[in-house]
């Protein structure tokens, strides 16, 4: 893959227009969570350093093109000059005469946070002229927003044609990490996969047992695939409707030689519920009014050591009921087993996805993984395989 970074711009003196992400949690008008702020503090400071102006574009919320106040950016102000200890400015458009004046008036060290991109009609319809409205803002287009790269929106694959394009800090840590996990990895790859449907993760599984070498399934989709192969799974969340698809899952993955890893033991129980009786049974003996909610001890033992054969491991989804204990056990050790080996160098981890981020923190693992992705849904649609919009854009 080949894009350009920063490292290949001359800043000095020029406006960036760098797109981010910073659709935060608020509440009464302040941040609750300012990770994403966080994140893109480093390709901020970056700009600023190589006498860069920094302009901000960002959408929050899903206004739908029209003005919607609560959904301004305006109240980030105080958020982003305390993350990134310079001063913000906030202009109410993205684009047009009062933008263009608050551009040139900027002060050296400042950074120009512009109006929430997607009160414009143009910007989901990646509308060209409005991108080129935009671009008549900057010199220099960066792209930190990799959880936005999935949509071919103005902001984030349009304006990329109009001025010299790259990768910010944040972007690039994040195709790197995922070059390395899908692209040209060390082998064997394994790649845990979980979660509630199958249906939802279809294209991920199809393309996953093509590019790695064993595949652990768990969570509720297990299910589908324990039922497929004649199981009875009680009263379980299971696809019974998606069997066929499991079979020829499985049989794809046979064919490429790619080892399918499904729990042999269970933990069930009645109710979901914390702390509810539970026992563990074979995988092919769950009673026919219980529930599995999660992996057994001898299932975590295999996947424990699968991890320890391998040399990349690709995470997406829960293996279990991880909201509730105990049902959280199978994730927390098999998370904690990846942190342990990828601290001791020998295994290199991506991990991505809402639910996933909560389960590794909730293991205490996130902090050892090799890069975790926050990017949701674009961070899924490259591992299925997709061509993400904002990416290919800043390719050259």
């Amino acid at each position: 893959m080949s894009w350009k970074t920063l490292d290949d711009m001359e800043l000095a003196g020029k406006t960036v227009l760098t797109r981010v992400d910073i659709n935060v949690p608020m509440e009464d008008g302040r941040v609750t969570d300012d990770t994403r702020i966080q994140r893109i503090v480093p390709t901020l400071k970056d700009i600023l350093a190589q006498g860069g102006k920094p302009v901000l574009l960002a959408h929050f919320g899903r206004p739908k093109g029209k003005v919607v106040a609560d959904m301004s950016l305006a109240p980030l102000v105080p958020a982003l000059e305390a993350a990134l200890g310079a001063p913000v400015v906030f202009v109410a458009d993205c684009r047009g005469p009062a933008a263009e004046a608050a551009v040139a008036a900027l002060p050296e060290g400042s950074v120009l946070l512009a109006e929430n991109t997607r009160f414009h009609a143009g910007e989901e319809k990646n509308d060209d002229a409005l991108a080129t409205e935009m671009a008549a803002l900057g010199d220099i287009y960066c792209n930190d927003a990799f959880s936005a790269a999935h949509r071919a929106h103005a902001s984030t694959e349009g304006l990329a044609k109009k001025l010299p394009a790259c990768a910010g800090r944040l972007m690039q840590a994040e195709l790197s990490a995922l070059e390395s996990a899908l692209g040209e990895p060390e082998r064997p790859v394994v790649a845990v996969v979980g979660g509630a449907k199958v249906s939802t993760k279809l294209d991920l599984l199809g393309n996953l047992v093509g590019k790695v070498d064993r595949l652990v399934i768990g969570g509720g989709m297990a299910n589908t695939f324990l039922a497929a192969q004649g199981i009875d799974v009680g009263k379980s969340l299971c696809e019974h409707e998606m069997a066929d698809t499991a079979r020829e899952i499985m049989a794809k993955a046979d064919t490429e030689g790619c080892k399918i890893i499904l729990p042999t033991d269970v933990v069930v129980a009645r109710e979901f519920a914390a702390n509810a009786a539970n026992e563990t049974v074979a995988a092919d003996a769950c009673p026919s009014d219980a529930m599995i909610l999660d992996a057994g001890p001898a299932t975590v033992a295999v996947v424990s050591e699968t991890l320890a054969e391998c040399k990349t491991l690709i995470w997406n989804g829960p293996m279990g009921a991880f909201e509730i204990t105990p049902f959280d056990a199978a994730t927390n050790a098999a998370a904690q087993k990846a942190a342990e080996l990828t601290k001791a160098g020998s295994l290199i981890s991506v991990a991505g996805g809402g639910d996933t981020v909560a389960a590794l923190n909730q293991a205490g693992a996130a902090e050892a993984f090799t890069y975790i992705s926050t990017a949701g849904g674009a961070f899924l649609e490259w591992m299925e395989g997709k061509t993400l919009p904002g990416v290919a854009a800043l390719q050259g």
